[in-house]
């Protein structure tokens, strides 16, 4: 199906609609902003650091290279600034609220979550979640345990951390990484949508396409590897952080477009549904009622019970003729 009706579905005409037939849907947003919250607040599990261990731990503390401010800006923000263009472009409500906030049916009902926003969030979520179950230390967690340098363990040689409190709990969080999952879950949104909108795999080779796709792909992997060199996680950490950000931005990316590959991968299902509807509307198909069917079904019977006659009659002549042709 080609781009056809650009501009029919805008923010004035089926924003307000969109927005309401989705209430519930920014109702879960939330409720998921809350659950984040609460995981970044709450106490990770302790795990067990014996003396042995601090061998690997004695990384020194850096400042973060990318702050943790600047995530969302990269992965949130700069996409739906992308979306934004997209839209002054085209002019369809219907790509600019699913790219945001995802839903994969028509406008006229109640349907699933995703998006760029929801598969930030559920990342978060997730990396948290297992953060505060592992309860990993950080690479530099001697020196957050041990600021002065001064070592203590308790009778079962555990470490007896005496920095401040605060720096503890945060050296407790390092498997995955969280810049890393954030990172591939926006960004990684953001390469599918672009390969998708500039058609990168409409088999015509234009390299220059995929160099546009994997921009910022690249952009997460250079956030990724910040994060190890400066000693805030391991590479384990940043591995499994981009498999969650990626595997998340896929599922949510394929709740409302087709593949990129595919003919319609540049819209949203949404878009070609309400495409569709329109189109009824404006040639609709009008049923007809039970008495007119049925007085179409006896005008039919009469005319195929008109051409059996016709037909028996010219055999009857017919064979009249043969026996009249005998008798001669």
């Amino acid at each position: 199906m080609g781009e056809v009706e650009l501009g029919a579905h805008t923010v004035k005409s089926h924003g307000a609609t969109l927005a309401r037939n989705h209430r519930h849907d920014w109702l879960v947003l939330l409720l998921l902003v809350l659950i984040e919250v609460v995981l970044y607040v709450i106490c990770p599990f302790y795990r067990f650091v014996g003396k042995d261990m601090m061998t690997d731990l004695k990384y020194p503390m850096k400042d973060n290279t990318v702050p943790a401010w600047a995530v969302p800006m990269y992965a949130v923000v700069f996409p739906v600034a992308i979306f934004l263009l997209y839209y002054v472009r085209r002019k369809d409500v219907y790509d600019l609220h699913h790219s945001i906030l995802e839903s994969k049916e028509r406008l006229k009902y109640s349907l699933e979550r995703a998006g760029l926003l929801y598969a930030v969030l559920i990342t978060g979520v997730i990396t948290d979640a297992i953060k505060n179950g592992v309860g990993r230390p950080r690479p530099d967690f001697y020196y957050r345990c041990f600021p002065d340098g001064e070592e203590v363990y308790d009778q079962w040689g555990e470490v007896v951390c005496h920095g401040k409190d605060s720096v503890i709990k945060e050296g407790h969080r390092s498997f995955p990484s969280a810049h890393t999952s954030w990172s591939f879950a926006g960004l990684g949104f953001l390469s599918l949508y672009m390969s998708g909108k500039i058609k990168a795999f409409d088999s015509r080779g234009h390299v220059a396409k995929l160099c546009l796709v994997f921009l910022p792909l690249l952009i997460a992997s250079l956030v990724a590897i910040s994060r190890v060199n400066d000693y805030w996680h391991h590479w384990q950490d940043v591995f499994a952080g981009g498999v969650i950000g990626l595997v998340v931005a896929a599922f949510c990316y394929r709740q409302f477009f087709p593949p990129p590959y595919n003919d319609d991968g540049w819209g949203p299902y949404a878009y070609f549904r309400a495409l569709e509807e329109s189109r009824d509307e404006t040639n609709p198909v009008h049923p007809m009622n039970a008495a007119e069917g049925i007085e179409v079904v006896n005008q039919q019977a009469r005319r195929n019970g008109s051409d059996a006659i016709s037909n028996i009659n010219r055999d009857l002549r017919s064979i009249e003729d043969e026996m009249e042709s005998g008798r001669r």
